[in-house]
C-alpha cells in the first residue's frame, strides 16, 4: 500500500503517459490498415455497440470489420455481427469467459444467481436454492468484483433482483485489467444488460413455480426496435411473486475441557415463512451517428417487498442455567428500492475515440422486525425486541476514457474515474420499550470518495503473440459519523498489470495465456463504520457466549493487497467447444478476517463476545481450474449429439500465523464440480438437459482456538423444452432434486470450555413451468 500525497498527481501521470504515447504515434487523418471503423462501444472499446460493457483488453478490436467510409451502411449495420462467445474469448488478451443468450436461457432460471452457480470456478454461499452473492475461486465476500455494464453495482444490490431475461451476456474475467478495476482478487463478473441490436424483438414469458406447497408466479416482457435510422431502444420488464417455507435446526453445546462433561446443550427448531414480490424495469435508448459518434441512456428501477414470519421452540436438555425463553415468534417486513440511470457519450476525433460515462443511483432499504419471547407456561412475553431500520445509499460516478488504435498494432487506452457514495442509517432498537445502543444515536452516516486513473497498451507482436500492459492508481477515502464521534480511513494502491497470449499456430486452435497482476480488496463501509449488531439469543446488557457473539466494525482496517500469476492452456473445438486448464496463485498482504474476542463494550455492564474484522497478516491462495465443453460426437462419431458442459476447480489456501491444518481463507471450499449435458431429441421438437453441482464440505481454522465447519452441498437441476410452434416454447424445470440437510457450525475453545454451535437447513425441490411467446 502506497500513500499518495495528491490524487491529482496520479491522474496527471497516467494522462501524461497516454498523451506522450499518442503524440509519438499520431498519424494525422490516417486510419491504420485493419483498424475497425465502427462506432465505439458505449461501455468499452470492444465489439462496438454490440459489445456494451466489454473492455478494450478483452481483444474486442481484434478481427473487427475492415474500415469503411463515413456514413456507409457497413458502419451502421456492423453491430449485428458481434463475434461469437468462443471467438470473443479466444481473441481476448486478458482471460475472459463469455456466457451468451443461448446458455443463459438453457435452464429457464428464475434469477441470475441460479445461472452463476453452474459457471466455472464460481461458488455460492448458503444452502442450495438460498445462496448469497457469487464468489470466484471460492473466496469470501468482497473478493469478487461485480459489474453491471462495466460499472460496479451499488451497495446493497443483489443479483437475485435481476431476471435472466434482462441480461444479454455475462463476462467472467479471472484476472484484473486497468480499465475494469483492480478490486478483484478473486476475479470480475460483468453483467451486460440487454442491448439494442437492429432487429425487432417482442417476447413475453410466463412462469409458475411450486415449492413445498407454495406457488411462485412470474412474467417478463422484452421489446426491442428502431426509431428511424439512428435510434434503437430496448425495454425489459419483469414481475414476480415468491412464497417460501423453510425449516432449520440450531444446536449449541458447551463442554468442560478437563472432565469432558457437557455443561450446556440447547436445541432450537424454527420454521420461516417468507413472502416476496417485486418488479424490475430497465431500458436503453441509443443514438448512433454517421461518423462513429453515439449516445446512450440506461435507466433501471427495481422494487421488492417482503414479509417474514418466524416461529421457534428452544429446549435445554442439559444445563443448570434457565433458558432465556421457550418459544419465540417474529414478524419482519421490508421494502427495497433501487433507481439507477447511466449515460454514455462516445465521440470520435480523427483516430482517437473518447468516451464519457456517468451514472447516479439511489437505493433504499426499510426494515421492521418485531420479536417476542415467551416462557413455557406464559402467554405474556418475557422479552420484546423491536428493531426498525431505514438505510439509504446514494452514489454518483463520472468516467472518462480515450483510446487509439495505431498502425503498429498498438491499442492505447487511458482514463480517469471519480465516484462518491453516501450511506445514511436511521435505526432504533428497543428492548421491552427501552432503547439499546443509545450511545450510538439513531443516525449513523458514512461517506466514501474514490478516485482512479489508468493507462494501458495492448499490442500484437505477430499473428501468434499479443500482449497487454497497464498501470492503475486508485484511492479511497471513507468517513463516518455516529454517536461515538467521527472516524476517517484513507488508502491508495498502485496496481501494475500484464497479460500475454501465445497462439502455437495463428490458424490453429491451441494457445497459452500468462497474467501477472496486482489487485486488492478494500474494506466496505459496513466493515469500517457500522452500528453494532447484538445477538438476539443472548441479548445485552447481560453476558453472551463465543458462539452467540455480537458484531461490530473496525475503522482502522487497511486494504488487502494481492500479487498474483495466472497461467492457462486452451484448446478451442468445433461447435463452440473448449478444453482448458488454468492455474493461479495469489499472495495476500494484510488479510482481513472476523475475529471473535471478549471485550468490554459500552452497550453492556459486563464483557461480551464481539466479532470484528481485523487485519491478521499475510496469506496465500492457489488452485487449478479445468473446463471442458464439447459435443460428444467430436470424440465418438457414433455417439448421440449430446453437448457436455463440465468444470472442476480445486482450491488451496493458508493464512500465516495460524498453526495446524485447515488454516484456510474464510469460506473457501476445497473445490467445486459441475457436470451437465444437453440433448436435442431427433425427430421431435424436444430438448432435455441436466446439471449437477458438488461442493465438498470443509473445516476452516480461524485461530488457535476458533474453527468453522461447512457441510457438503449437492444441487441437481434438470429441464425440458418443447417447441409448440415457431413462436411458442413450453419449458419445464426442476431445481434442487437432491434434498438433504445442509449444515454449518463453529467452535470456540476458551481456557476451560469448548463452545460449539451447529446450524442445519433443508431446502425443498423447486418445480417450474413456463411459456415463452414471440409476438
Amino acid at each position: 500500500m502506497t500513500m499518495i500525497p495528491s490524487p491529482l498527481k496520479a491522474i496527471a501521470l497516467c494522462a501524461s503517459l497516454l498523451s506522450l504515447s499518442l503524440s509519438l504515434h499520431a498519424q494525422t487523418n490516417n486510419t491504420p490498415a485493419g483498424a475497425p471503423d465502427v462506432p465505439p462501444n458505449p461501455a468499452g472499446t470492444g465489439s462496438a455497440a454490440a459489445g456494451q460493457g466489454s473492455t478494450s483488453s478483452s481483444g474486442g478490436n481484434r478481427g473487427a470489420a475492415a474500415p469503411s467510409a463515413p456514413g456507409s451502411t457497413q458502419r451502421v449495420d456492423v453491430t449485428s455481427g458481434r463475434p461469437s462467445d468462443q471467438q470473443e474469448r479466444r481473441n481476448a488478451t486478458a482471460s475472459k469467459i463469455v456466457i451468451g443468450r443461448q446458455e443463459l436461457e438453457q435452464f429457464g432460471d428464475s434469477n441470475t444467481l441460479e445461472i452463476l452457480r453452474r459457471l466455472p470456478g464460481i461458488t455460492m454461499p448458503g444452502a442450495p436454492g438460498r445462496g448469497g452473492p457469487p464468489r470466484m475461486r471460492g473466496l469470501g465476500a468482497g473478493y469478487t468484483q461485480i459489474l453491471m455494464d462495466g460499472e460496479r453495482v451499488p451497495p446493497g444490490f443483489s443479483l437475485e433482483n435481476v431476471a435472466p431475461d434482462q441480461i444479454e451476456r455475462i463476462e467472467i474475467l479471472r484476472a484484473p485489467t486497468a480499465e475494469t478495476g483492480a478490486r478483484a482478487i478473486g476475479g470480475t463478473i460483468n453483467i451486460v444488460m440487454r442491448e439494442g441490436f437492429r432487429r425487432r424483438l417482442n417476447d413475453v414469458r410466463l412462469g409458475l413455480g411450486y415449492e413445498r406447497g407454495q406457488w411462485q408466479p412470474g412474467i417478463s416482457w422484452t421489446r426491442n426496435d428502431t426509431i428511424g435510422d439512428r435510434w434503437i431502444y430496448n425495454l425489459t420488464a419483469t414481475a414476480f411473486k415468491r412464497d417460501t417455507d423453510d425449516r432449520n435446526f440450531a444446536q449449541t453445546q458447551s463442554t468442560d475441557l478437563v472432565t469432558g462433561r457437557t455443561l450446556l446443550a440447547q436445541e432450537e427448531t424454527a420454521r420461516v415463512l417468507g413472502k416476496r414480490e417485486g418488479f424490475n424495469v430497465n431500458g436503453r435508448l441509443q443514438w448512433r451517428g454517421e461518423t462513429g459518434d453515439s449516445a446512450l441512456i440506461m435507466p433501471m428501477f427495481i422494487r421488492s417487498t417482503g414479509t417474514t414470519e418466524r416461529t421457534s421452540t428452544l429446549t435445554q436438555p442439559i444445563g443448570s442455567t434457565p433458558i432465556p425463553y421457550a418459544f419465540s415468534d417474529s414478524l419482519g417486513s421490508g421494502v427495497f428500492e433501487l433507481a439507477r440511470v447511466g449515460a454514455n457519450l462516445n465521440l470520435r476525433f480523427g483516430d482517437t475515440r473518447t468516451e464519457w460515462r456517468a451514472s447516479a443511483n439511489r437505493n433504499r432499504f426499510d426494515n421492521e422486525n418485531l420479536r417476542r419471547e415467551f416462557g413455557t407456561f406464559s402467554s405474556t412475553p418475557l422479552r420484546v425486541l423491536d428493531d426498525d431500520a431505514a438505510i439509504t445509499d446514494r452514489g454518483a460516478s463520472l468516467n472518462f476514457k480515450a483510446s487509439r488504435l495505431l498502425e503498429n498494432q498498438h491499442s492505447l487506452v487511458g482514463g480517469f474515474e471519480v465516484e462518491q457514495n453516501r450511506r445514511d442509517e436511521n435505526r432504533t432498537t428497543l428492548q421491552n420499550g427501552v432503547p439499546l445502543l443509545a450511545e450510538f444515536g439513531e443516525n449513523v452516516s458514512a461517506r466514501s470518495q474514490r478516485l482512479a486513473a489508468y493507462a494501458q497498451d495492448e499490442w500484437s507482436f505477430s499473428p501468434q503473440w499479443s500482449a497487454y500492459a497497464g498501470l492503475r492508481w486508485e484511492g479511497i477515502t471513507t468517513e463516518g459519523d455516529s454517536g461515538l464521534g467521527t472516524s476517517r480511513n484513507r488508502s491508495s494502491v498502485w496496481t501494475p498489470l500484464a497479460h500475454t497470449v501465445w497462439k502455437f499456430d495463428p490458424k490453429g486452435r491451441d494457445q497459452i495465456r500468462v497474467s501477472l497482476t496486482r489487485s486488492y480488496k478494500s474494506p466496505t463501509l459496513q466493515n469500517l463504520i457500522s452500528r453494532p449488531s447484538l445477538n438476539t439469543r443472548l441479548p445485552a446488557p447481560g453476558p453472551n457466549s463465543a458462539t452467540q457473539a455480537d458484531r461490530a466494525g473496525n475503522p482502522n482496517l487497511r486494504p488487502e493487497l494481492a500479487t498474483g500469476i495466472d497461467v492457462a492452456i486452451e484448446r478451442y473445438l468445433s461447435n463452440g467447444g473448449i478444453i482448458s486448464a488454468n492455474v493461479f496463485h495469489r499472495e495476500i498482504k494484510d488479510y482481513i478476517r472476523n475475529v471473535t474476542a471478549l471485550e468490554s463494550v459500552p452497550w453492556s455492564t459486563v464483557p461480551r463476545w464481539v466479532s470484528r474484522p481485523q487485519n491478521v497478516g499475510g496469506a496465500y491462495t492457489q488452485g487449478i481450474e479445468l473446463e471442458a465443453k464439447f459435443r460428444l460426437t467430436d470424440f465418438i462419431a457414433s455417439a448421440p449429439r449430446v453437448d457436455v458442459r463440465s468444470n472442476l476447480s480445486i482450491f488451496n489456501s493458508k493464512v500465516d500465523g495460524v498453526p495446524g491444518p485447515n488454516a484456510r481463507l474464510d469460506e473457501q471450499p476445497r473445490g467445486t464440480l459441475n457436470l451437465g449435458g444437453d440433448y436435442r431429441v431427433p425427430g421431435l421438437p424436444l430438448n432435455i438437459g441436466s446439471s449437477v453441482n458438488l461442493t465438498p464440505g470443509y473445516e476452516t481454522r480461524i485461530s488457535e482456538t476458533q474453527f468453522r465447519e461447512v457441510g457438503l452441498k449437492r444441487v441437481w437441476d434438470a429441464y425440458a423444452t418443447v417447441n409448440l410452434n415457431p413462436n411458442t416454447l413450453l419449458r419445464l424445470t426442476a431445481s434442487n432434486f437432491i434434498v438433504r440437510d445442509y449444515a454449518t457450525g463453529s467452535v470456540v475453545v476458551t481456557e476451560a470450555t469448548r463452545e460449539a454451535g451447529r446450524f442445519v437447513e433443508r431446502t425443498p425441490v423447486n418445480l417450474r413451468v413456463g411459456l415463452e411467446f414471440k409476438l
